[in-house]
């Protein structure tokens, strides 16, 4: 059990690095894999070979998918697409119900779209949806906040989810299905739980700075496309990739050209291609070739903490720290209700430590890959809590705490009341169902 102790120690050190040192999150992540492998006596020849190897096949897996999905989804502001969905789905709610569209709104373009550019994309709607209905202005902030960061981090293709089926073997179908309903869910039931507590928490004279202050976004004044044109980008990749989940649970395996078109390189580089075609409506070459530019430098960062991940993973699974981890959750008696309670709160405590979404999942659930089969369910359901874990804390740590704070004017506890709180209500939501989903199709 000393080995556990070394994991530990190492992932104290990860955290220090990160927060103390400053360092990048990605070298802090291959410092504490060497540092688990010195102190568990792997060969040094081996080390290094288990942890470029681990790097590797984590990229080998979802690399392109990844990079694919983050030029889909900076396509798709540029041409002013994801404004176009945005205005739709809101629009299409009554004022009494304008919160939740505005957060399903912000949920469905979080898919493709990274927090921050779907944050900048729906604030002013958010502005003027709380003018006009009469609601309080954090709660539309904390509605995109939390329908935002839920899509984000449940949700195939943004990276975290995208690499749960990698780290823990399954279809990223099901991580599609079962993160997009549970992700769902978990938005509308945190609208309703915020929309009860905000009145009573919020205190102007302390929570807000200033006026609110936006961003000019680059689609403006471009040609936007229609509402149903916009969402083929999206629904492309989508619908291929579930072509090829449901085809394999209803009819089994499937012939070689649904296999070809459903892997998710495949139908996310499908996804880009359409997404090019409806940005040229708009769009001239050298600018949806500044933007596929500006989504690789992003995706760069994103892949180099992923990776670094997988790094970490291979070598808790060569010192046989895995088994451990396996063993020690058989010893509950099977328990999935504690075990996916554990995976929640290891994803909590990166998530509170580090600040990232990206390391917090990431690294949770290569600690926690091994405990699917140790409890009788399906990885789905793991990747499930230590994703809600990971989506729970985010506070001042974190780069979309700012911006979630500052555009719309608001203090450091107003940044906490609208950005903290309104995901901690989604994730816990999210591991409610996880724990519901787990106990009536435990699939294991």
């Amino acid at each position: 059990m000393i080995d556990l102790l070394w994991l530990a120690a190492s992932i104290v050190v990860i955290v220090v690095l990160i927060i103390k040192v400053k360092l990048h999150p990605a070298i802090s992540l291959i410092i504490g894999t060497l540092l688990l492998g010195l102190l568990t006596q792997i060969p040094l020849p081996e080390l290094a070979s288990g942890a470029a190897a681990g790097f590797g096949d984590l990229m080998t897996g979802i690399g392109l998918s990844v990079g694919f999905g983050i030029i889909l989804g900076q396509l798709m502001s540029d041409s002013g697409g994801a404004r176009v969905i945005a205005r739709t789905l809101v629009g299409a709610t009554s004022e009494r119900f304008a919160m939740y569209g505005l957060a399903g709104a912000a949920f469905l373009l979080s898919i493709p779209v990274f927090y921050d550019v779907t944050f900048v994309i729906l604030i002013p709607l958010a502005v003027a949806i709380a003018r006009e209905s009469g609601k309080p202005l954090p709660l539309a902030v904390g509605a995109v906040a939390l329908g935002a960061g839920t899509a984000h981090t449940m949700v195939p293709p943004t990276p975290n989810p995208l690499a749960a089926g990698e780290i823990m073997d399954f279809d990223v179908g099901i991580m599609l299905i079962v993160g997009g309903i549970g992700g769902f869910v978990a938005v509308i039931a945190a609208v309703a739980a915020y929309s009860a507590i905000i009145a009573k928490v919020w205190r102007p004279e302390r929570d807000v700075d200033s006026e609110p202050a936006f961003v000019e976004h680059g689609a403006e004044g471009r040609r936007a496309p229609s509402f149903v044109v916009a969402l083929l980008p999206l629904i492309a990749p989508i619908a291929l990739i579930l072509l090829g989940t449901v085809w394999n649970a209803v009819a089994g395996e499937p012939p070689s050209w649904v296999a070809f078109f459903s892997d998710k390189t495949i139908a996310l580089l499908i996804g880009v291609l359409v997404a090019y075609l409806v940005a040229s409506r708009s769009m001239s070459r050298s600018d949806m070739n500044d933007s596929a530019n500006t989504a690789v430098q992003s995706a760069g960062i994103v892949l180099l903490i992923t990776g670094a991940g997988g790094a970490f993973g291979a070598i808790i699974e060569r010192a046989g720290i895995g088994d451990l981890i396996a063993e020690s959750v058989s010893a509950l008696g099977g328990n999935y209700a504690l075990a996916l309670l554990a995976c929640y709160g290891v994803g909590l405590a990166f998530r509170l430590a580090v600040g990232s979404g990206t390391v917090a999942s990431i690294t949770t659930m290569t600690i926690m890959a091994s405990v699917a089969p140790a409890i009788g369910i399906h990885p789905v359901w793991v990747a499930m809590a230590c994703l809600a874990g990971a989506l729970s804390l985010g506070h001042i740590n974190d780069s979309g705490f700012w911006v979630t704070a500052k555009i719309p004017g608001f203090s450091v506890s107003g940044g906490l009341k609208t950005y903290t709180l309104p995901q901690f209500l989604a994730s816990v939501a999210a591991l409610l169902f996880t724990l519901v989903g787990a106990t009536v199709l435990p699939m294991g």
